[in-house]
């Protein structure tokens, strides 16, 4: 793809960037074949390529309007391109610097305005969304179905292991999974005290960043990754080497830290380490297999699951086969769905902004999940699970809970 990017962006960081990504693009459209919104639209401009072009547009000079917010804002950023891409476009990087700049161009209705202020201001912070949690958690029953969605009903937060191991990894405990599913971190504290593995939390670390980075606010989401680093630092330099998220979306955040920071002297060196050292915890409990399988002995119990892999798990760390390996040497008779790459209409907070869609993704999504006949679905990052529990009875749960089960 040829470019002629316009003054004000050339010469740039992102203008470098995204000149270098636009260019691998070859127009070959394998990408709308596994894009959720193209599937459901069949609308050139509501696929990856037809946002490069609108994107290499708007970096050229044309003006953005407001429909070419829209369809920049439709994109679930899911990136199923990329892994679909044979010419390797980083289309979720190109996207955020093109919806950065659209931003700045097009204003948005006051209503917009006050609901993306509303999600980027409190959802990051934990001393508000805490309590609003608890108080939603109180009048469930008397909800409106929209709002009951997203407040999933009062979970016990599970017993944390006081025993102090040797071995220590640094963890993030997230900004709202521990206020709306708080077992899923003690789930994963207790698995990890089954292998001899400490887990440790610096108190001063939250959000990763991305609520704020992918709604557009950079300068918000880079202060979110310097408080994290801050926080974690000094563990760092103790000589702990692990940083364990088991939030999919938080750790494709977190491994792009280094990314993001590049250009900031201050943290670029340090930004580059934590994303260096930033695992899943599906990367590392494999190399404790044996200890759970001694630990675990005979009581696996065949139970079928269907398994739901998060996008910023398989696309966007690239991390696959990992949990359904764990599982089976659990005795857990996992099961993919068809279609299993696709989205399930989650994607941070655009099951809020943009529900319709959502809800259309969710439900082709569970159709296909429950196709498999499982007793039980489990997913790898808090907002899938609780999209996908809000339209079935079937239960939806982290799969370290699963896991954690099967050891007790």
């Amino acid at each position: 793809m040829q470019t002629n990017l316009a003054d004000f962006i050339r010469g740039t960081r992102d203008g470098d960037e995204a000149d270098a990504i636009l260019r691998k693009c070859v127009h070959c459209g394998f990408c709308t074949a596994t894009c959720p919104t193209y599937q459901l639209s069949g609308d050139e401009l509501e696929g990856p390529r037809g946002r490069i072009y609108l994107i290499k547009q708007v970096l050229e000079g044309r003006p953005a309007t407001d429909k070419t917010q829209a369809h920049l804002d439709h994109c679930l950023t899911c990136r199923n391109c990329e892994s679909t891409c044979p010419s390797g476009v980083q289309y979720g990087r190109l996207a955020d610097i093109g919806r950065r700049v659209v931003e700045q161009q097009v204003a948005r209705p006051a209503r917009q305005r006050m609901l993306r202020t509303l999600l980027k201001e409190t959802l990051p912070r934990r001393w508000l969304f805490t309590p609003a949690m608890k108080a939603g958690q109180a009048v469930r029953p008397l909800l409106p179905q929209a709002l009951k969605d997203k407040v999933p009903a009062r979970q016990s937060a599970g017993v944390w292991p006081r025993t102090a191991h040797a071995h220590k990894m640094l963890f993030l405990e997230g900004c709202v999974q521990p206020a709306m599913s708080p077992n899923i971190n003690a789930a994963t504290a207790r698995v990890f005290d089954a292998v001899g593995v400490q887990l440790v939390a610096a108190n001063r670390a939250g959000c990763c960043g991305a609520i704020r980075w992918h709604m557009n606010d950079a300068d918000g989401g880079r202060a979110d990754m310097r408080r994290n680093i801050d926080a974690w630092w000094p563990y760092l330099e103790q000589g702990i080497d692990t940083i364990l998220i088991n939030a999919s979306g938080c750790g494709a955040m977190i491994k792009e830290y280094g990314h993001a920071l590049a250009d900031d002297p201050a943290y670029a060196a340090k930004a580059a380490r934590v994303s260096a050292v930033a695992k899943d915890v599906s990367e590392v409990l494999p190399q404790f297999e044996e200890r759970l399988r001694a630990k675990l002995g005979t009581r696996g119990q065949g139970e079928r699951v269907a398994y739901h892999p998060p996008c910023t798990l398989q696309h966007g760390q690239k991390i696959r086969g990992k949990v359904e390996d764990l599982l089976r040497a659990a005795g857990v008779d996992v099961r993919l769905c068809a279609d299993s790459h696709l989205c399930c209409g989650s994607a941070g907070t655009y099951s809020v902004l943009h529900k319709e869609v959502s809800l259309r993704l969710r439900d082709d999504k569970l159709a296909r999940l429950e196709a498999t006949a499982p007793e039980r679905i489990v997913s790898a990052n808090i907002g899938c699970i609780t999209h996908l529990q809000s339209g079935t009875d079937v239960p939806v749960e982290h799969w370290v809970e699963l896991l954690d089960r099967t050891l007790q």
